[in-house]
């Protein structure tokens, strides 16, 4: 069942009162050495493994791989929530889901007018800021503070001729949604500036309806999708996704996401590469390049059938584990494999250091600089992450978990006797829930201390049922 409200009224007089403690004078611009330009490419459904630098076995995406192969690779990284509007407010403010309040993918409109994010304060100490995509918190296109340039659209928009809200006026524009981005984010590289830059390219791809470009719509037609062992999971240890749910079909192998589906999303972040690479020629021919951090990731992780399931929202590691590349060559060595455990709420403060800016308070991230350098600092070895239960989507009850680089316990809080507990290091696909196993209650033990550790360093309380 969903929160109670009560809980759901705690959670937002908690981020009330936040909002209303939080309105520190905003950071300003250093004195110093020139400060780099920053481009942000954030996808939305793409998974982790969905690209060339990972390993797919037939997609092509060599302009995304250049960013990884000439800087970072980022290969334990995650979302602390997996789904769309809840996520990329915690990019862009560095904050868990309960503390910003952006819950779950429903209208967020006077909210997200208020959020404190990364580019207010970029913008404030002398950036200049242009946001192009997706921004998909409520269906309100309008500008957000903290922009200069502002191209978006009403909710989750459309592929083909999109209405689209440039600088406070609506406008139908023609043509392919993803390339129009990749021309306007053109425009807004090779522009005349006498200050440095945050470009933020939001992409619709992959999400549904899944409609690539005219151009790619037969590619990888030959190809064949195959499918790990997790796609025939009797779900045997699963109670949260064997339970019955109002009038939805009991879940079996087959369901989840077909290979078309796969496919056309594969399609999709074909254009985006292309227009990846387009954007790296305009830094080069603009001789911005090498002064330029420019990071891709994704909003969260995407099912491809794995325990009869699509979509995403689940806490297993297709749905919260997420891409992300850093190319900063000043800093970076080409070819870096970063193995920690990193965070999208680690994206906003990075972005300030990168500025010469120190971390807002409010920030509950942490800056990946010193990862980026090479260096080893002392890191977080487990995080915390959450989940709270849609009406429309019922399937997926709320649940808030921990993860470690060996274990993963997921914790349903009004679902008694349902919670689980992974290997994730011997059983990558999560396919034996070892909760019960006399084996594994020393594991447990300290899974559930590790819980509730890292749920209260994220500054949330129970939400057990009262």
């Amino acid at each position: 069942m969903p929160p109670p409200q009560s809980a759901k009224v705690e959670l937002m007089l908690s981020r009330r009162d936040f909002l209303a403690t939080s309105a520190a004078p905003l950071l300003a611009a250093p004195a110093g050495p020139k400060r780099p330009n920053i481009v942000f490419v954030l996808m939305d459904d793409l998974r982790w493994d969905a690209l060339g630098i990972a390993g797919h076995p037939f997609v092509k995406t060599p302009n995304i791989d250049r960013i990884g192969h000439e800087g970072a690779h980022f290969l334990n990284n995650f979302t602390t929530t997996p789904l769309c509007s809840p996520s990329r407010a915690s990019f862009l403010t560095g904050q868990y889901v309960h503390t910003h309040g952006v819950l779950d993918n429903t209208n967020h409109n006077e909210l997200s007018h208020k959020l404190i994010t990364s580019a207010v304060h970029l913008q404030k100490a002398g950036y200049d800021t242009g946001y192009m995509g997706k921004w998909h918190m409520g269906n309100d296109s309008s500008p957000r503070p903290g922009w200069n340039r502002w191209i978006s659209f009403r909710g989750q928009g459309q592929y083909d001729d999109p209405l689209l809200n440039i600088d406070g006026k609506e406008e139908k524009v023609p043509g392919y949604v993803t390339d129009i981005f990749t021309k306007n984010a053109l425009d807004f590289i090779r522009a005349e500036r006498s200050k440095p830059f945050l470009l933020y390219v939001a992409h619709k791809a992959v999400h549904g309806p899944f409609i690539p470009a005219a151009r790619h719509k037969e590619l990888f037609a030959n190809e064949t999708i195959h499918r790990p062992a997790s796609a025939q999971d009797t779900l045997e240890g699963k109670p949260m996704l064997q339970r019955q749910v109002k009038n939805l079909p009991p879940l079996k192998p087959g369901m989840g996401s077909s290979d078309d589906l796969i496919k056309n999303q594969l399609r999709c972040l074909t254009a985006v590469d292309e227009g990846v690479g387009q954007m790296y020629k305009a830094l080069e021919e603009t001789r911005q390049l090498d002064n330029t951090l420019f990071i891709f990731t994704s909003d969260n992780g995407y099912i491809w059938g794995e325990h009869c399931l699509g979509d995403k929202r689940p806490a297993y590691e297709e749905s919260i584990r997420i891409a992300m590349l850093a190319r900063y060559p000043s800093m970076i060595k080409a070819g870096t494999k970063i193995n920690q455990l990193t965070l999208n709420i680690d994206v906003a403060p990075t972005l300030l250091d990168f500025a010469g800016l120190p971390k807002p308070k409010e920030m509950q991230g942490q800056t990946l600089m010193p990862l980026m350098q090479g260096k080893s600092p002392k890191w977080r070895e487990s995080f915390f992450c959450e989940y709270f239960e849609e009406v429309g989507n019922p399937r997926i009850a709320t649940w808030q978990a921990v993860r470690t680089d060996h274990w993963k316990y997921i914790h349903y809080p009004y679902l008694p006797g349902m919670d689980e507990l992974y290997d994730v290091k011997e059983d990558k696909l999560e396919m034996k829930n070892r909760i019960s196993d006399a084996a594994a209650q020393g594991a447990l033990k300290q899974a559930k201390a590790e819980f509730e550790k890292v749920r209260k360093a994220s500054g949330t309380g129970e939400l057990e049922k009262k």
